[in-house]
């Protein structure tokens, strides 16, 4: 249906990267165990390693709280060999003083911009 058809736009992993819609975790991705390389949604990366000033005090940081989503990741993706997406939580306190909240996620395998794969994780709503 769609052979013939004129592409008439085409946003890039690497467009998304630069406008921040798109963070690259690929290095420290491959330190928690992923071959491929690895990036978070802008959302995701509000829900889950974002901190502010206040949690900063209590010893929460971005560093580590990325770490916790990456080792996560790897694990669930090592339980799951036969599907392109899969879901897993992670805890991330969300407030000074509280107990950790759990996080769903979802990451997919797909291909990108030079059609080799790559890992994207994001809130279980976004495509």
């Amino acid at each position: 249906m769609f052979k013939d058809a004129e592409i008439i736009s085409v946003y890039t992993r690497r467009e998304a990267i630069e406008d921040g819609q798109v963070i690259d975790v690929t290095k420290m991705a491959k330190e928690a165990g992923a071959r491929i390389p690895t990036a978070l949604t802008a959302a995701a990366w509000a829900e889950a390693v974002s901190v502010t000033e206040e949690l900063e005090t209590q010893g929460q940081d971005e560093n580590g709280r990325l770490w916790d989503v990456l080792t996560m990741f790897t694990h669930a993706a090592r339980n799951n060999k036969n599907s392109s997406e899969l879901t897993y939580t992670v805890l991330v306190v969300k407030k000074p003083g509280r107990k950790p909240e759990k996080v769903t996620l979802k990451a997919v395998i797909g291909p990108g911009d030079d059609g080799k794969p790559v890992f994207t994780i994001m809130l279980p709503s976004e495509d």
